[in-house]
């Protein structure tokens, strides 16, 4: 598996200690397998309490992007965890404008990384991409050739297009600012400066390790607080690592997306592969998005974000 052109990567561990060594380095063995320079490596081992290093350290990882020179094509985050929310006052965000806006670099992750990810978008309209991280997607025990695939689909296509199969009712073509990422980190930021306030958006979501209840009760404080009545349609990704119990008696996933939908008159599109599953698409956050469902097919048609060139590592086109 391989991209077309040689890309320069640059690490960032912005959030919790990369407890599994073996995959982060198996993750940077792949890359370069592929042809691709992977800097910054030092970040991997880095570790100060439950942190990749202290907070000093993490926040000097995101606003030396702003001085940093060449520009890599990729700024990827090595796994999520905890960390960012720590240092959302202090991100230089006038600077890391003032150096990425129209710039080719794709900064990319998911989880923790959520947090950063929004913030940028709403103090400086840089759109990021929501996909893989090194530990847990390119370091995984056998590498997806679909989260390959669609990584690099998300960095060099200008125009590209999702399908996959979708239990929700038909619905006609709508188009909006996709926007969202770890549902649980987007939660931290109402009531924030580092919330997006997105009017008319496509927001997708996805989650980990959190039972339905506590899902449908994040989506009703959105509902609550005005986020979703600005929305167009909710789009569900992967949302793994609960186990249902006797007590739920039939409260899952399905019962909390009719739900919203019942209570807010959104579509809601479940079945995409997206989020901290093996198998994930990479999504550009803040592009524009066209969705619609037919015959049991979703489809959604991006565009609108920032793209690597085709030929030479750190050059792009936009």
């Amino acid at each position: 598996m391989n991209s077309q052109t040689p890309r320069t990567i640059h690490l960032i561990a912005p959030s919790g200690y990369c407890h599994n060594q073996a995959a982060a380095a198996l993750g940077v063995q792949r890359l370069e397998a592929a042809g691709h320079q992977v800097a910054n490596q030092s970040v991997i081992s880095r570790r100060f309490q439950r942190f990749a290093g202290s907070d000093a350290e993490r926040l000097q990882d995101i606003n030396a992007l702003a001085r940093l020179s060449p520009l890599p094509d990729i700024i990827l985050a090595v796994r999520g965890g905890y960390g960012v929310t720590r240092l959302l006052e202090q991100i230089d965000y006038s600077g890391l404008k003032q150096q990425l806006a129209g710039k080719p670099t794709a900064l990319c992750g998911h989880s923790d990384l959520t947090a950063l990810q929004l913030a940028l978008l709403a103090k400086t309209g840089l759109i990021t991409f929501s996909g893989p991280m090194l530990s847990g997607n390119f370091g995984a025990p056998e590498l997806s050739e679909f989260t390959w695939r669609h990584f690099w689909q998300a960095l060099t296509e200008p125009e590209f297009t999702l399908q996959w199969s979708s239990n929700s009712a038909a619905l006609p073509a709508l188009e909006g600012t996709l926007w969202g990422g770890n549902l649980a980190m987007l939660m931290t930021l109402p009531g924030t400066p580092w919330l997006p306030l997105i009017e008319g958006g496509i927001l997708v979501i996805e989650d980990i390790n959190e039972h339905p209840f506590r899902i449908e009760r994040m989506l009703l404080q959105l509902h609550q607080c005005g986020v979703l009545a600005r929305q167009r349609a909710i789009v569900v990704g992967s949302f793994t690592g609960f186990m249902p119990s006797a007590y739920d008696n039939g409260f899952d996933f399905a019962v909390v997306w009719q739900r919203i939908r019942d209570i807010t008159g959104l579509p809601v599109i479940d079945g995409l592969d997206f989020g901290h599953d093996w198998q994930t698409v990479t999504l550009p956050l803040g592009a524009r998005g066209q969705l619609s469902v037919e015959g049991g097919q979703a489809r959604l048609r991006v565009s609108g974000h920032p793209v690597l060139r085709q030929e030479g590592a750190s050059q792009a086109t936009g």
